[in-house]
């Protein structure tokens, strides 16, 4: 079995700036997104170890670094393709079904920025924010999940990390400066990509 390796990104650490900083970019790419990697891999091989001589009980035990690890690996992943540099698309909505559903479901991009950063801005301790496409009934909804958790009840359109780690370097303890911020680098072609994808899914399931 391959190991998990870390996913380069599509971008230079500064091509974010101002809304995301050089810094913050290199410390949250090569060091936390790469410890959860090398986490989940050594998890991994533990409990394949623990498999082979049938311990149980270390299996049960090492499940939650494996959830842990695994989802801020899957979660740090799709991250890095959210942002875009301004200059390359970030933070613009193009007409298409992405933007149509967002009007649909909350009226303009607008009210869905301050839905979204109040939801957030709910998080105790560490998480995610996302908007996400529900297959139940086909509506996008802004939803979180708690620490390191993979959004599991939809699929996960766009994604922003609320742990401290993500912006304190910058913001300090004005979170909510960085959450309105991010949206001027947020990609919304790999947004719309990813919620045609999700339409297509749900479509299969029926």
């Amino acid at each position: 079995m391959s190991e998990h390796t870390l996913p380069q990104l599509p971008y230079a650490y500064n091509a974010l700036e101002p809304a995301i900083s050089e810094e913050i970019m290199t410390v949250h790419h090569t060091k936390h997104h790469q410890l959860y990697v090398t986490n989940l891999n050594n998890a991994i091989k533990a409990y394949n170890q623990a498999i082979s001589s049938n311990d149980v009980r270390k299996q049960i035990e090492l499940q939650s670094a494996i959830k842990f690890n695994g989802g801020g690996h899957i979660n740090h992943s799709l991250f890095w393709k959210n942002l875009a540099p301004s200059k390359e698309g970030g933070g613009q909505l193009q007409d298409g079904p992405l933007k149509q559903a967002i009007e649909r479901d909350f009226g303009s991009l607008d009210n869905l920025k301050s839905s979204f950063n109040a939801t957030i801005a709910t998080i105790q301790g560490s998480g995610w924010g996302w908007l996400g496409f529900n297959p139940k009934n086909s509506k996008l909804e802004v939803v979180t999940t708690k620490d390191q958790d993979p959004l599991i009840s939809h699929h996960p359109i766009i994604g922003v990390d609320a742990w401290e780690h993500a912006f304190y370097l910058q913001y300090k303890n004005v979170k909510a400066d960085y959450f309105k911020n991010i949206w001027s680098v947020i990609n919304f072609k790999e947004a719309e990509d990813r919620f045609k994808a999700a339409q297509t899914d749900a479509k299969a399931r029926v």
